[in-house]
């Protein structure tokens, strides 16, 4: 788009050179602006066009306006070309982007999520193989001991009439052997860069609020990489997804669950670390059990979450530990 003129659509390949060359072949001197979504693809065509010298921004893709008929007749060229009228009337607020060290740092916590949910479905498969041909798991694995050592060595041990059965059996073992190594590796790995020069202090600071372990202190860190790009806490329950879904007209006012936007794999670190806290800290534990007489745990877990957030967010911001209060 060349002011007011739409100039050109066309269909290139995702190479940011080609689009640079273009650029300068056809408006050379120009003040080159572009806009994309963030998606599968990551920030590196972002990088890209910013070396080769194009104002590039990286856009929530539910913050673009979108007029009625462009929702109901979508496709590759309305999207660009609602994009650019949105990016050349001023309407398009940029995303964060967090630097390359940040994002290959939280690809480990986050592969680490992904193979532990792969464990588990894992473990529900194995549970099913046996509830199918009628094997009882011993009385002497039930609760934690299950999928202990031992219990993987009964599974080996498992006596099944044809081949196939015996192999079905021991392919699943061996992957569930195989999830339990990797995952021992990558924590491996997350100690030794907790323990770096880069992330050494913020850890610590994180780790005397209660309820937050080092993993979580991790994922805290990788994901927000750092707490002045927050003006409030307001700012940052926006971006984890701490707020609730608001309908209202007139008199009427309805308030619904957490809103689907932020960030769910922070999120969910963070109400899982509220449980423990509640544990652990007095004052947080009255303000759960005063909250709990006039609503659901599950809803009140979420306003000690963010609580717990006003604690992340000081000792972040102040570079000070967290003391934890005296309850009279």
């Amino acid at each position: 788009m060349v002011d007011d003129l739409y100039h050109k659509t066309f269909v290139q390949p995702p190479d940011p050179k080609m689009l640079s060359n273009y650029l300068c072949r056809n408006f050379p001197g120009g003040n080159y602006h572009s806009a994309y979504e963030a998606g599968f693809c990551g920030f590196w065509i972002h990088e890209k066009l910013r070396e080769l010298g194009i104002n590039s921004i990286v856009v929530n893709p539910s913050d673009i306006p979108t007029k009625d008929k462009e929702k109901k007749q979508k496709d590759d060229k309305k999207d660009s070309m609602k994009i650019v009228r949105s990016l050349r009337n001023g309407d398009l607020e940029a995303i964060y982007v967090p630097t390359r060290k940040t994002l290959e740092d939280r690809s480990l916590l986050r592969i680490r999520y992904g193979l532990v949910k792969d464990l588990a479905r894992i473990k529900n498969r194995i549970k099913s193989f046996l509830f199918f041909y009628g094997i009882e798991i011993p009385e002497i694995y039930s609760g934690s001991r299950k999928w202990t050592r031992s219990f993987i060595q009964w599974l080996e041990q498992i006596k099944l009439n044809q081949d196939t059965g015996k192999k079905s059996l021991q392919t699943l073992i061996e992957i569930l052997r195989y999830g339990y190594k990797e995952i021992l590796t990558i924590n491996k790995a997350i100690r030794k860069l907790a323990a770096s020069e880069h992330y050494n202090q913020q850890i610590k600071l994180l780790r005397s609020i209660p309820g937050i372990a080092l993993l979580t202190a991790m994922i805290i860190i990788t994901e927000i990489e750092t707490i002045l790009r927050f003006k409030n806490r307001d700012k940052l329950c926006s971006c984890i997804g701490l707020i609730p879904t608001t309908a209202s007209s007139g008199e009427k006012q309805r308030v619904g669950e957490l809103t689907p936007r932020g960030n769910g794999f922070l999120r969910k670190a963070i109400i899982e670390s509220a449980w423990v806290s509640i544990r652990f800290d007095p004052v947080l534990m009255l303000k759960y059990k005063e909250l709990s007489k006039s609503m659901e745990p599950n809803k009140a877990i979420i306003r000690i979450a963010r609580k717990l957030l006003n604690r992340i967010r000081f000792v972040l911001k102040s570079q000070e530990e967290y003391e934890m209060a005296v309850v009279k």
